[in-house]
């Protein structure tokens, strides 16, 4: 179960990815980690950094992929950007956005724009 939810996700980030490339952003990372966390794609579109989470689901049984990224996970994710920030010596001038992608069992792409604000780690 594990081992498929693992190669269901890994599909969903490639078509993610290939699916911001097509828009015009350049991929600066997939599956950035660091002691704080993971971020699936960090990507440039023009000047702005995208930090994106990419949920894929093979039924809607539980909800719409973008609920899963709740508060805890979101705060999650922008500590991890923080570290990502840091050792890329970006200043905190840099602008970012918080991005999810939604794939469907069909493999189709929702992009959800400022799906997420930044929030201050604790």
């Amino acid at each position: 179960m594990k081992d498929m939810r693992k190669k269901t996700g890994s599909l969903g980030e490639a078509a993610a990815a290939a699916f911001l490339m097509e828009k015009g952003v350049r991929i600066l990372q997939k599956n950035y980690r660091c002691r704080y966390g993971e971020i699936d794609l960090i990507g440039l579109d023009g000047s702005v950094y995208l930090v994106v989470e990419v949920k894929t689901r093979s039924s809607s049984a539980q909800g719409e992929p973008a609920e899963a990224v709740d508060f805890r996970k979101q705060r999650k994710i922008c500590l991890t950007f923080d570290f990502y920030r840091m050792k890329e010596k970006l200043d905190d001038y840099t602008p970012v956005r918080f991005d999810i992608i939604e794939i469907d069992r069909y493999g189709r792409c929702r992009w959800i724009k400022n799906a997420f604000e930044y929030h201050e780690p604790v």
